[in-house]
């Protein structure tokens, strides 16, 4: 039902790909509508995972959330220091130390490689995947597993997240097994002594959320609750919470660290409470505003290939969700959970891509939902849209991408390398085309599971093509395809002779370097350790010029225009390495 990403880099090796791909869908539309048997389901997960893990080593680390997230626990590892992050050596308390100290088990387990940088992210992705299939049997039965299962599964934007190296994806497994177990105790089917010890799941489960992304993991299910118990009136959920001893299990697990890194860095508490949390919220102070409706596209984008079976049935699954016994309703819980997130970040003033991504479980499950119920006309008709607009976005790939690419070309950002980019873009669109012409088929033909997992494995294939071809443009966003060339051309650069960042810093660069790097008027987001450590940057560039010329030998990295003006001042350096946005020089 899908293919293997290649972890090769052979030219055409997307080609021979996504013709297996479209081959293996094809059989879909064979499958039986009945519900699959437990051996089915087992296949479907080894195909799904070979699937989902198998291009973690084949990107390069991009800059800069790729590079820093990989460079923490790279150190961690190094000096043995599990308490203190550092990033460059020096201290970093923008977020807690959870998803570091898993990164740098993972290191000393296996070894530093992209592909254990990246397992995290990837397993949480996957992981929450299972966990709300889980939770869509226990709730709804087997179909809503399934189906809730390949709604997420096959969200573009939950399998980018969990392909992508930051914090989001493993807070977002966290919340999930935190919502989902809620979801469980409530249900009518649930023993009290179910209730309980799903409900310290949900708890521990939260604390592992604020040791991941800090007090946004029990801030967004706390006011999600509120808000849900002020729309429904619902206020008797709060009775079957197990408020003291879930409070009691959240601290035991959460703040042991918070308080052995507050005693022995006296600067953490006032960073990480005070201006990560509420001074990152209320101003703009990290240049990442937008306006309120910045996360409406992504949403949109993001929930595909599902968008008009969700928009379509968005009423409906509010109006005529099943309530419980106990008064308890999922359904709308669940829209809560999601509305309530997107409102939060909309009115931060701190916004990213990512923030929303805790959104996607839930709204596999209303999906799922919405995949049982519909009729398969009604789903024929909401996909076909989708479909035709994959197959003219294909087209217009096939016959306009050289076109696009010269007009976003530029000096910094050669034309070879867009190019390059092309055909994986064009193979990942003819494969959610023709994934989705099979998928069309299988409904019309009454096959509806065949038709859900056509869908969700032919867009997890798809964007797993566009992101295996996005290494194609590592060039302008990863130091390792500079340093390989310079250690072609010269040797690898040596590790006992200091190494400079001149009003710039590249954050993959320590990572495939193995070594941090000394900072040259350039602060940035490790002001607050520089200040703490001051003897670890370098503060003017008349210091760093003094050094320089004190060294025998030393290496440095700046852009281009900062090169020819420091060659034109009669600076001693000599090039060793550039490329369209950064140049390594050597002091002899």
């Amino acid at each position: 039902m899908g293919a293997v990403v290649r972890t090769g880099r052979d030219p055409r090796g997307h080609g021979r790909i996504a013709a297996f791909a479209m081959s293996s869908t094809a059989s879909l539309a064979g499958s039986p509508a009945a519900p699959l048997s437990r051996r089915a389901v087992v296949s479907l997960v080894i195909l799904f995972g070979l699937i989902w893990f198998s291009n973690l080593d084949y990107r390069r680390l991009v800059h800069p959330d790729e590079g820093r997230y990989a460079e923490i626990p790279r150190e961690m590892s190094v000096s043995g220091d599990w308490v203190t992050p550092r990033l460059n050596g020096i201290k970093y308390f923008e977020k807690p130390a959870l998803q570091y100290w898993i990164t740098a088990a993972a290191y000393d387990a296996f070894g530093v490689h992209q592909w254990t940088a990246r397992l995290w992210p990837a397993l949480a992705g996957f992981l929450t995947v299972l966990f709300v299939g889980y939770v869509g049997l226990r709730i709804g039965g087997p179909q809503l597993g399934v189906y809730s299962a390949s709604a997420l599964g096959g969200s573009v934007w939950h399998v980018i997240n969990a392909h992508f190296l930051t914090l989001d994806s493993g807070l977002t497994l966290w919340m999930s097994v935190g919502l989902g177990s809620l979801l469980i105790a409530q249900h009518s089917a649930t023993t009290q002594r179910q209730e309980r010890l799903w409900m310290l799941v949900a708890w521990a489960a939260l604390a592992l959320a604020v040791l991941s992304k800090g007090l946004i993991g029990v801030v967004l299910p706390g006011g999600a609750l509120v808000l849900y118990s002020l729309v429904t009136r619902d206020w008797a959920v709060w009775r079957r919470l197990h408020l003291l001893l879930g409070a009691i299990v959240l601290f035991a697990i959460a703040a042991p660290w918070f308080l052995i890194v507050s005693l022995e860095n006296h600067e953490f508490f006032d960073f990480f409470f005070i201006h990560e949390h509420f001074t990152r919220f209320l101003t703009s102070e990290h240049r990442r505003e937008g306006p309120w409706w910045y996360f409406l596209p992504i949403l949109a984008v993001g929930i595909l290939p599902w968008l008009m079976i969700f928009a379509w049935n968005l009423r409906r699954a509010w109006t005529q969700a099943p309530v419980e016994r106990n008064g308890f309703c999922w359904p709308r819980f669940v829209l809560v959970w999601a509305a309530f997130i997107l409102l939060f970040f909309s009115a931060s003033s701190s916004k990213l891509p990512s923030y929303i991504l805790p959104m996607a479980p839930a709204l596999a499950l209303i999906v799922g939902r919405e995949l049982s119920l519909a009729s398969e006309s009604v789903l024929v008709r909401l996909s076909l849209p989708l479909v035709a607009l994959m197959g003219a976005l294909w087209l217009g790939a096939l016959f306009g991408f050289s076109a696009i690419a010269a007009r976003l070309a530029d000096a910094r950002q050669p034309l070879p390398l867009l190019l390059a980019y092309g055909p994986w873009v064009k193979w990942a669109l003819a494969v959610g085309f023709a994934g989705g012409v099979v998928s069309l088929i299988a409904l019309r033909r009454g096959r509806r599971t065949a038709a859900v997992l056509g869908f969700a494995f032919t867009t997890l294939i798809s964007v797993q093509l566009a992101m295996a071809g996005y290494d194609e443009l590592a060039e302008l966003r990863s130091a390792d395809p500079l340093l390989k060339r310079i250690a072609a051309s010269y040797g690898p650069l040596r590790h006992d002779v200091p190494f400079y960042s001149v009003h710039m810093y590249d954050q993959t660069l320590p990572y495939y370097l193995g070594r941090t790097v000394t900072q040259v008027e350039h602060p940035d987001e490790l002001a607050m350790g520089l200040a703490s450590e001051p003897e670890k940057g370098v503060a003017t560039l008349a210091e760093w010029r003094r050094r320089w010329d004190r060294a025998d030998q030393a290496y440095a990295i700046m852009q281009p225009e900062e090169y020819a003006r420091l060659k034109r001042d009669g600076w001693p350096m000599r090039e060793v390495g550039r490329d369209t946005r950064r140049v390594i020089v050597s002091r002899r």
